[in-house]
C-alpha cells in the first residue's frame, strides 16, 4: 500500500495496491500491523456505508466532537466523489486549511481523516457508494456540521454549474466563521 502524507498533517491518502486478472482486482484495504509502520495505529469500531442516488449530492462538512471524536477511513466503492477533509483544531497551523481528493470505485484511493478534522464529500456520478471505517461510534448528542459552500473555507466542490443536493441539516449548518472548536492541536 502506498500511504501519502497531504499538506494537513495527519491527513493521509492510501492507494491500496491492485491484483488484477481476467477476473478483475483484489485489494487488501486495511491491514492494522502495516499501517502501523507507517505510524497509523486506529482501533475502527464501526462501518458505514451510504448511497447517494445523484450526481451532485453533497453530504457534510460533518464532525463528531469530544468525548465521541471519529477517525475515519473512506473509500468509494461504487462511482466517483470529491472528498474533503477540513482542520477544524484551534492552535493549528493548518487551521480552517482543507484538502480533496477524488475517490472512485475505479482508482481505489483511500482518504484517511483523524479525529478534529470536518469531512464532507460531492458526489459526481448516478449511484454513488461511499464506505468508511471509524475508531468510535455514532453519537448523535457530539455530531456537528459546516457549511459545505463556506466562502471562509473556499472549497472548490467540482460541481460547476450543477446544483448541489443537500439533506436539511446540510442546508441549515453554521459558518465557519461562527464556529466555536472543541478541538485542539497537538502538535
Amino acid at each position: 500500500m502506498e500511504v501519502t502524507q497531504t499538506k494537513l498533517p495527519g491527513v493521509v491518502l492510501l492507494e491500496p495496491r491492485r491484483f488484477g486478472d481476467n477476473r478483475g482486482h483484489f485489494s487488501e484495504t486495511w491491514n492494522a500491523a502495516r499501517m502501523a509502520e507507517h505510524g497509523l495505529e486506529y482501533d475502527f469500531v464501526q462501518d458505514n456505508q451510504s448511497l447517494s442516488a445523484q450526481a451532485g449530492t453533497v453530504r457534510g462538512l460533518h464532525f463528531q466532537t469530544p468525548p465521541h471524536a471519529q477517525t475515519k477511513l473512506v473509500r468509494c466503492t461504487r462511482g466517483a466523489l470529491f472528498d474533503v477533509a477540513v482542520d477544524i483544531r484551534e492552535g493549528s497551523p493548518t487551521y480552517g486549511q482543507w484538502v480533496g481528493y477524488e475517490l472512485s470505485a475505479e482508482n481505489g484511493l483511500q482518504l484517511l481523516i483523524p479525529a478534529g478534522f470536518a469531512h464532507g464529500f460531492a458526489t459526481y456520478t448516478d449511484n454513488t457508494e461511499i464506505c468508511y471505517k471509524c475508531d468510535d461510534y455514532y453519537a448523535p448528542e457530539c455530531e456537528g456540521a459546516l457549511r459545505f459552500d463556506d466562502p471562509d473555507l473556499g472549497i472548490d466542490w467540482g460541481l460547476g454549474a450543477r446544483v448541489p443536493v443537500l439533506s436539511d441539516k446540510d442546508a441549515i449548518a453554521g459558518a465557519f466563521k461562527d464556529f466555536k472548536t472543541q478541538f485542539t492541536f497537538e502538535g
